[in-house]
């Protein structure tokens, strides 16, 4: 670390010190692949120490199943005599937990190898490595994403799980009331703690909407010129929204389709690049005539079936396609449209952006971004075009052709030469081997459906 790095991260711990006298302890946070924080807790007189010379945790952490266990094919684990790394905190991200009875922060970290030199396996270098094409090519990609999650009883029936009783007049919502301000004000405490709880921790939240189904809300954040820092604000604002639910007495859950029948939880993003005078290069009066912007597009479409993986990492990711519930199946793009893969809303011509809707509220926001950026540079750099925008039901006009299933996915990553080149074949094996991992075990498992289908039967 350079000295002025240095100071200028132990000025800010000295400063955020002295401001808070009454915290007690120092969450350090770091996201591992499926997106879960983990960490340490600390003492805040560790907390200069921290800034100066970092933690120790294991490489392992990269390589957790999504039940915490460490998954040995990886190769990250025993392989490595699950050896330790360095983590530093990530500057700016220091902040208060407004939930927390005695008084606790909160800080973001990354991990490094021993010399100094980033971790190849921490999904934010992975996202670092993809965003610094674009420094190179002297352009910032500015990003905001929306995330959906339900609202949910903390007593579930028969291990499923049922919406949260209204505070106000204790039913629970059974209507699917989209943008509905009545369903806004049954959880108003809740949701408004939550903004309140992203303003004190910086997290640049503005609008909580009622979405498509019983108790299920989005929250969108605003844009910001940093990709890293926008997952940073996604990975805080979930947990956010898990603890400050849990606070109110109910849980939350960013589980893709908790529910059969109503809509999943998506995780919409929106890009868009500005050159050295902060100007939108996909700027135009009429968004078909901005070459950027068709081949940025051109480029996302091409690298969306074997970006699945990232976008839908989880056997359930996969149960919440369904054109009723306005989820993408096919590569597709429009104007204003939003039963396509990416959707351009036109609004400003100077605000042109790309709005990617097709993943799912469990996929690592790092990551996402990082393949949703590989698509974007592939496409500027070989010039591709897009072919012309959907107008009217996509699904109506196309079949289904992306992978519709985890084996699927993993197999389309692992063959992709383009992503490849931009996430680098080290992770790509890490991941793969990660949730082929998990989808192992799920398929070894019998479910309920089988019992009560086959077991008396056959």
């Amino acid at each position: 670390m350079s000295a002025p790095l240095c100071a200028a991260r132990l000025d800010e711990a000295t400063r955020f010190l002295e401001e808070h006298p009454e915290v007690h302890f120092i969450d350090l946070l770091i996201a591992d692949m499926n997106g879960v924080v983990r960490g340490k807790r600390i003492d805040r007189s560790m907390l200069l120490k921290v800034f100066e010379k970092g933690i120790n945790l294991p490489a392992s952490l990269f390589a957790l199943d999504i039940q915490g266990s460490t998954v040995e094919s990886s190769g990250l684990g025993l392989a490595l005599g699950d050896g330790d790394r360095v983590c530093f905190p990530i500057p700016g991200t220091l902040s208060m937990e407004p939930w927390q009875r005695r008084p606790t922060a909160q800080l973001l970290m990354t991990m490094h190898e021993l010399d100094g030199t980033p971790f190849f396996a921490d999904p934010r270098e992975v996202l670092r490595r993809v965003a610094q094409r674009f420094t190179d090519m002297g352009l910032t990609v500015c990003a905001a994403f929306e995330l959906e999650f339900y609202l949910i009883d903390q007593e579930n029936v028969n291990g499923r799980p049922q919406p949260p009783r209204s505070p106000i007049s204790g039913k629970r919502p059974q209507a699917v009331q989209v943008y509905s301000i009545d369903d806004l004000d049954e959880y108003a405490d809740c949701l408004r703690d939550i903004l309140d709880g992203a303003h004190i921790q910086g997290i640049p939240a503005d609008a909580i909407v009622k979405e498509s189904a019983p108790a299920q809300f989005e929250v969108n954040l605003n844009h910001v010129a940093d990709p890293l820092k926008a997952c940073d604000y996604a990975v805080l604002l979930k947990r956010l929204i898990k603890n400050t639910a849990y606070d109110h007495e109910m849980d939350s859950t960013f589980m893709a389709k908790p529910y059969p029948g109503q809509a999943g939880n998506g995780l919409h993003v929106h890009v868009s690049l500005l050159d050295g005078e902060g100007r939108n290069i996909f700027a135009a009066d009429d968004p078909l005539q901005s070459d950027n912007l068709r081949q940025a597009i051109a480029g996302v479409l091409d690298t969306l079936p074997m970006a699945m993986g990232f976008l839908c990492p989880n056997v359930n990711s996969y149960r919440r396609f369904g054109s009723q519930f306005y989820v993408p199946n096919a590569p597709s793009w429009g104007l204003d449209n939003r039963t396509v893969a990416l959707r351009v809303p036109t609004g400003n011509p100077d605000a042109l952006r790309i709005e990617q809707r097709v993943a799912g509220a469990d996929a690592n926001p790092y990551l996402l971004m990082a393949a949703l950026l590989a698509g974007v540079h592939h496409g500027l750099t070989q010039r591709l075009e897009p072919g012309a925008p959907i107008e009217g039901n996509s699904y109506e006009q196309l079949e289904q052709s992306l992978p519709n299933n985890l084996r699927d996915a993993l197999r389309a990553l692992d063959d992709s030469a383009v992503l490849e080149q931009y996430i680098g074949a080290d992770y790509i094996d890490v991941f793969v081997a990660c949730k082929e991992h998990e989808l192992e075990e799920f398929e070894h498992s019998i479910s309920d459906l089988e019992y009560n289908w086959y077991l008396h039967t056959v």
